[in-house]
């Protein structure tokens, strides 16, 4: 592993020389807390932008540093090509058989081709497969295709969450959610509703209000009911039936219910829930690449995504401590139309503020596209770092210029020094300049590590996520996550069976989406959960609530094959759902007493299994909070010791640097004097064979005798030798000299390297190892605040498949 890898720096590429167009061996690092101050991406098509946008990942995800990608062309995909074999069975499924043949050569053989390339551009770079396998062991990589099935799926209609307490307690803040949120819900509607003159934005936005500040989430379920019967009865100082009568706000819940029903708009109910701490680690804390691939989207659709995902990434910002670190990367490839200089699309607002905000967070925001004009350079100035390449007009290099140099990066630059160094820029050749850093520099981007197949299809996504790239589902703690299906035997003939009155019975709320609603009966418990350890300082109450399908057999009820339903005494109602049918009810569920027994059996479940679990890392004095899982603890661990770790690279560098520059300029003194000796050795060797020469000649030519100018010559001479004898040992001192302080250099970056082994094995919170602390509950701290029959909605997907129809 280099060095630069263990101090947190990522290499970019080499120094180019544009004005003699050669490549130096001078490597390009880029600190990563840099990029905590966010970077921007501009060049033409065809100027490597890909290559520069995927290697800055690899870089970030090698240093354990996680990232949300969103990816309208589906380039970015191909950070989940990574071959450490390097060999052609691993490239031949993601060759292009068009361009195979247009090069004359099989599949098998362009495959062995490519493999071989890659693997010759790797060592090209001072890279090698083992450089690739790092990467593929440092995080997870998950592809994600909103509104498709393709790859992973999203869930982002499922939930309108209530922002956290932070937000709330903001008006600005809360009011740039509800904003954000109701924008994109009309835009998805096709509905141009400007925030204040049209009134479904108005209302709708009022709604999310509403709830929000209730403490409750919404679903579109609930929003359509809410669309007709708000809750509130005025809007400013209008009953609400003046400012939008019932039956107008009828016509906007038929336009969301039709939205809702429409074929294949399930994908966007189903899926992965829009939760930033999962999308960015796995539950072991593994830094995760999640790539949301939108090229199969419409323009209304990725403008709905892009601006519901922001917002969440926003809010979770706001609920993190701040951090002079990079935290995560938030990544968006191709820019256009999302943040435009004049109009105010939903995405504009989030992307403004995370420019604004974020630095103060630890998380990066990098931007990338073709076209200068779709930035808007008022929101550029808080970008500390400007990568930029070959142009297609001088248009296009006037706006970059005017952007560059009118921001606080550019009050140092030389316009006109400027403008000859990005018209000098080629492929894969990138202008650079860093708030961070003195001057700019022209590079060249090295060899990516993973293969660049170019844009990635829907059925290369299916795939991939077939194959090889997607981690399967993780392992979920009993309770968590199993889903029943349906009985056989639902169908929507079924009627709702006869409960005894004594059994208590509930039904889960559900969307109502799509077709054929079946009930399916489970037996539901909730309980609350009192968790106290005066050591730890653990006080803390926690709900669980609970259902699990019932069996005809021996077992019944058996809770540990049980799932969690969020929120759940929010969804329960008294009434089902009209034209819904019902699953056939198990025999044991009609029998009152068994509710007593299952019941019994869900507290000494809770007491047994339902353990509170604290972790501590005695090293470095840091425990979890109580119900703070692993993952999210080792995030943070993660998080403080590349703070540390940054800390004590200053330190390192402060040590060392002020020695190397000492030796560096006492070598440079010293090949500056082996040149000057030589010089004068050179100097000294041409007199002494002119003075030789003279002599000599002149015995030759017949001369007797010799005069006493050819005496006097040949004296000269003699001395002359003895001259340059002297400057011949001069020179063999200066390159003595040179070797000497060459060596101590040598010797100095043997310790910084060792210093830097030795900061490696302190700061790697992926293999340290955390003590587990064990908190349990006392049946007296446990209660039972509803348990009884309950049903659970399912419906059939456009492939007959039947999914859940409630919120987790």
């Amino acid at each position: 592993m280099q060095a630069y890898e263990k101090l947190g720096a990522f290499y970019l590429g080499k120094v180019f020389d544009s004005e003699k167009q050669t490549l130096q061996s001078d490597l390009v690092l880029y600190d990563a807390k840099d990029l905590a101050t966010h970077a921007v991406i501009i060049g033409m098509t065809g100027s490597g932008k890909t290559g520069l946008g995927i290697s800055l990942l690899e870089e970030a995800l090698i240093d354990q540093v996680p990232v949300i990608a969103i990816d309208p062309k589906g380039d970015m995909a191909n950070l989940a090509l990574t071959f450490p074999n390097l060999s052609p069975e691993e490239f031949k499924p993601w060759v292009n058989p068009h361009t195979a043949m247009t090069n004359g050569l099989t599949v098998d053989a362009f495959a062995a081709r490519e493999a071989k390339n890659w693997g010759d551009g790797l060592l090209a770079w001072d890279q090698d497969a083992e450089r690739i396998g790092r990467l593929k062991a440092a995080a997870d990589v998950a592809i994600y295709t909103p509104g498709s099935s393709a790859g992973r799926q999203i869930s982002v209609l499922r939930n309108f969450s209530a922002p956290s307490e932070s937000v709330l307690r903001d008006p600005d803040l809360l009011n740039e959610r509800i904003e954000t949120t109701t924008s994109s819900l009309m835009g998805l509607l096709g509905l141009a509703a400007a925030p204040l003159t049209s009134r479904e934005h108005i209302l709708v936005a009022n709604i999310f209000r509403y709830a929000w500040t209730s403490g409750q989430s919404l679903d579109m379920a609930s929003l359509i009911r809410a669309i007709q019967t708000p809750g509130f009865d005025r809007i400013g100082i209008m009953d609400l039936d003046t400012f939008y009568p019932a039956k107008d706000r009828f016509e906007l819940a038929i336009r969301f219910n039709n939205l809702l029903a429409a074929p294949g708009f399930e994908s966007w109910l189903e899926g992965d829930p829009l939760d930033i701490p999962t999308l960015l680690h796995t539950r072991t804390g593994r830094p995760r690449a999640s790539i949301f691939t939108i090229s199969h989207l419409n323009d209304t659709q990725r403008m709905f995504f892009v601006s519901m995902l922001l917002t969440e990434i926003l809010g979770w910002m706001r609920t993190q401590s701040g951090t002079t670190s990079l935290r995560a990367i938030v990544y968006m490839d191709e820019i256009f139309g999302y943040f435009p200089p004049v109009q105010n699309p939903p995405s504009k607002g989030p992307l403004l503020s995370l420019l604004k905000q974020a630095r103060a967070f630890g998380l990066g925001v990098v931007r990338s596209t073709q076209n200068p004009v779709d930035l808007d350079y008022r929101g550029m100035s808080n970008i500390g770092t400007w990568f930029i390449g070959r142009l297609q007009t001088e248009q296009d290099k006037d706006r970059v210029m005017s952007g560059l140099t009118g921001s606080s990066l550019g009050a140092n630059l030389d316009a006109n020094q400027l403008g000859r160094m990005i018209s000098a820029l080629g492929k894969r050749t990138f202008l650079m300049h860093n708030v961070h850093e003195n001057e700019p520099v022209i590079f060249q981007t090295r060899w990516v590590l993973s293969y660049l197949a170019g844009p990635m299809t829907r059925d290369q996504i299916k795939r991939l996520d077939a194959s090889m790239a997607f981690p399967s589902p993780e392992i979920q703690p009993a309770a968590a996550a199993i889903q029943p299906t349906p009985a056989a035997s639902a169908s929507a003939g079924n009627l709702q069976p006869s409960i005894p009155p004594t059994i208590s019975t509930f039904f889960i709320r559900g969307s109502g989406a799509g077709q054929s609603l079946v009930y399916m009966p489970t037996v539901f418990g909730q309980v609350d959960i009192y968790y106290q350890h005066a050591k730890y300082d653990v006080n803390l109450s926690q709900t669980l609530a609970m259902a699990v399908e019932i069996a005809d057999g021996p077992v019944p009820v058996d809770w540990y094959q049980a799932q969690r339903i969020n929120n759940a005494l929010a969804m329960l109602e008294s009434e089902p759902m009209k034209g819904a049918a019902f699953a056939e009810l198990p025999s044991p569920a009609l029998q009152a007493p068994n509710y007593k027994i299952w019941e019994k059996a869900l507290l000494n479940f809770v007491r047994t299994d339902q353990l509170m679990t604290l972790f501590q890392c005695k090293r470095l004095g840091m425990t979890s909070e109580p119900g703070e899982a692993e993952g999210v603890f080792r995030s943070r661990l993660s998080l403080t010791m590349h703070e540390r770790r940054d800390l004590a690279i200053e330190k390192l560098r402060q040590k060392y640097a002020g020695r190397f520059t000492t030796l560096r300029n006492r070598l440079l003194n010293a090949e500056h004097a082996i040149s000057r000796e030589e010089e004068q050795e050179k100097g000294r060797r041409v007199d002494t064979m002119i003075s030789f020469g003279t002599a000599i000649l002149g015995a030759f030519l017949g001369r007797k005798t010799v005069s006493a100018g050819s005496a006097s010559r040949m004296g000269t001479a003699m001395k002359s030798a003895g001259r340059l004898q002297k400057e011949k040992m001069d020179v063999v001192r200066a390159k003595e000299k040179v070797a000497a302080i060459q060596e101590q250099i040598n010797t100095l970056e043997g310790q910084l390297q060792s210093d830097v082994n030795r900061l490696a094995l302190q700061f790697d919170s992926e293999t340290e190892e955390l003590e587990k602390i064990l908190i349990t509950p006392t049946l007296s701290n446990i209660t039972v605040k509803v348990f009884g029959l309950a049903w659970l909605p399912y419906r059939k997907n456009d492939a007959g498949r039947f999914v859940q129809d409630w919120v987790l």
